[in-house]
């Protein structure tokens, strides 16, 4: 979405240099001060024969002021570019007041995008890792969907295996035929974690897990009905904590429905010469450019990219996706290399439209997590435990409102500090969750953006009047309402980004950058008082500033509460 600004600038950039500039060169200089807008001239310097401070030099001299442009200013090898401010500020909350909620947003285009997230296994509740996938499909599902695609939730739930069985297995033991008497996911899971103390004691156990694996595939009547019941009592507990965090699944593809399939495409490719054997009879692809890698076991038995080969196809065939992304932790990176060049090699049509989000790990400040130890922190538990740390604090400010609204406000605030602090770092970047520190109202934290927001909303229900789009823009001239509406003018373009590069994180950053300088702004200036023609101007810019932190808000999966 080129603006107006900087489309002048790209017409006085070519008119002053006789060559076409690409728009992605053009910058935002990290100090306002250095102006609103920066042309590198380095890209220049080879065609022009000539040093980027020369160049800068004499494009600033050629560019002259305009009704959008007020300056172009050589710094060194930049020419910075300062806009008319009053034109600024026209554009952008005249934009967010006709756009409102759909400020930034696309027009609905042809173009379905299939978001796989967040992939469990039915032996265990889910944890901490799998809330990082959620919080990263819900928002790249809200971003992609907002920008006009058509995006599709899909989950491949892994429900059938060697680790499935462990849990089928301890409970057939030691369960007996024991009802669940806690959220019915965890009372799976726990009996995983029984097998794991039970297996140290008697290794013989794993030698009746494969019996069961093989009575399983043989469709064993007993087998499968215990399967049956087990899996549904973890599909029911998903079902929950799906819903407390924001995930709405389009589609659930389940392994045990199309493993077989994927052996029969492996067997296949091994006679045409896509596939070769080892010297242990296990499948497997290699080429110059891939180390191997196996993708059927020499028993026949299928592992997880066995699946996700025929699965590929099976989802092109329910959707025709143009795109397709699978949120998986970067330990699959080689996974999902040698996945895609599979794809290619079997002449699929949406071979070169897959893109693997990798992510990294969460650490605990206590160290990393065990499934089969029973140390995970499983989602369920850190909801509640944010959820009754954001209600301690609402009962410290607020001790006589009513159960139910203190409930309501520390679920949104719990939340939203899971999701906000997660999505603020870079997919591949690993970190340690820190519940106390993602909670904090003041900081870099979800709680902060939404107290901004807060704060907003209060300050337009003092003013108690309809909010004016018309408006004298030349009383929004202070250095902090510049640095509000040049952030709020950037933030179309930061959702673009965003959705580009596959980072929420850029969202989260410019939502805290917004919420500074909002209060900032609000610390220094009065809002609401006698002179009505200024009241109105900064109660537009208000009013604007609300929309955007409540868009980008929703746009990750968090609410924007009116009161904290």
């Amino acid at each position: 979405m080129t603006d107006i600004f900087r489309k002048e600038i790209l017409k006085a950039l070519s008119a002053a240099s006789g060559k076409d500039i690409d728009e992605s060169i053009i910058e935002t200089p990290p100090n306002p001060e250095l102006g609103d807008y920066a042309f590198p001239c380095f890209s220049l310097a080879k065609e022009l024969k000539k040093s980027p401070i020369m160049i800068a030099k004499e494009l600033s001299e050629k560019i002259k002021p305009n009704k959008y442009i007020s300056s172009a200013v050589a710094t060194g090898p930049y020419v910075n570019f300062f806009v008319v401010k009053e034109e600024l500020s026209k554009k952008v909350l005249k934009k967010i007041f006709e756009g409102k909620k759909e400020y930034g947003s696309h027009k609905k285009k042809d173009n379905t995008i299939l978001v796989e997230s967040p992939g469990p296994n039915t032996n265990k509740p889910l944890h901490l890792g799998h809330v990082r996938n959620m919080v990263l499909g819900n928002a790249l599902q809200n971003i992609f969907d907002f920008l006009g695609n058509k995006t599709v939730r899909i989950d491949m739930v892994n429900d059938r295996g060697v680790h499935i069985c462990k849990s089928m297995l301890a409970y057939k033991k030691f369960g007996h035929n024991k009802e669940p008497d806690k959220k019915t996911d965890h009372f799976v899971g726990d009996y995983y974690v029984r097998y794991d103390t039970e297996s140290k004691k008697n290794p013989e156990l794993e030698k009746e897990i494969q019996e069961m694996l093989v009575a399983w595939e043989n469709n064993d009547h007993e087998t499968r009905k215990l399967w049956k019941k087990m899996n549904d009592w973890v599909y029911k507990g998903f079902e929950t904590t799906y819903k407390r965090y924001g995930v709405k699944m389009d589609r659930p593809y389940y392994e045990s429905d199309h493993y077989m399939k994927g052996k029969d495409i492996v067997v296949d490719g091994v006679e045409t010469g896509l596939f070769k054997k080892d010297d242990r009879e296990n499948v497997y692809y290699s080429d110059e450019e891939i180390e191997k890698k196996i993708v059927l076991r020499a028993d026949g038995t299928s592992i997880y990219i066995t699946q996700d080969i025929v699965l590929g196809k099976i989802r092109y065939d329910d959707w025709h996706m143009n795109k397709m992304i699978y949120i998986v932790a970067n330990e699959q990176i080689h996974h999902f290399k040698v996945l895609f060049k599979i794809f290619e090699k079997l002449g699929y049509p949406f071979a070169k439209n897959c893109y693997h989000l990798a992510y990294g790990m969460i650490y605990l400040p206590e160290g990393k997590m065990k499934s089969r130890e029973g140390t995970v922190v499983d989602a369920d538990n850190l909801a509640d435990d944010m959820h009754n740390a954001a209600k301690e604090e609402i009962v410290k400010r607020h001790p006589d409102l009513s159960k139910k609204e203190t409930d309501e406000r520390a679920e949104a605030i719990g939340m939203g500090a899971i999701k906000f602090y997660i999505l603020s770092y870079d997919p591949m970047k690993d970190f340690v969750f820190n519940p106390k520190e993602s909670i904090s109202f003041d900081g870099e934290t979800g709680p902060y953006v939404q107290y901004a927001h807060a704060r907003a909303a209060s300050i337009l229900k003092k003013y108690s009047h309809k909010v004016a789009e018309e408006i004298n823009f030349s009383y929004l001239s202070t250095d902090e309402e510049k640095k509000i509406l040049r952030l709020l003018e950037e933030f179309p373009a930061v959702i673009e980004k965003s959705a580009e590069e596959y980072r929420p994180s850029m969202v989260t950053r410019h939502l805290l950058d917004l919420s500074q300088a909002f209060n900032e702004y609000y610390h220094r200036h009065k809002i609401i008082q006698e002179d009505k023609e200024l009241e109105k101007a900064r109660v537009l810019l208000v009013y604007s500033v609300k929309q955007v932190l409540e868009i980008g808000l929703k746009l990750l999966g968090i609410d924007a509460p009116d009161v904290m």
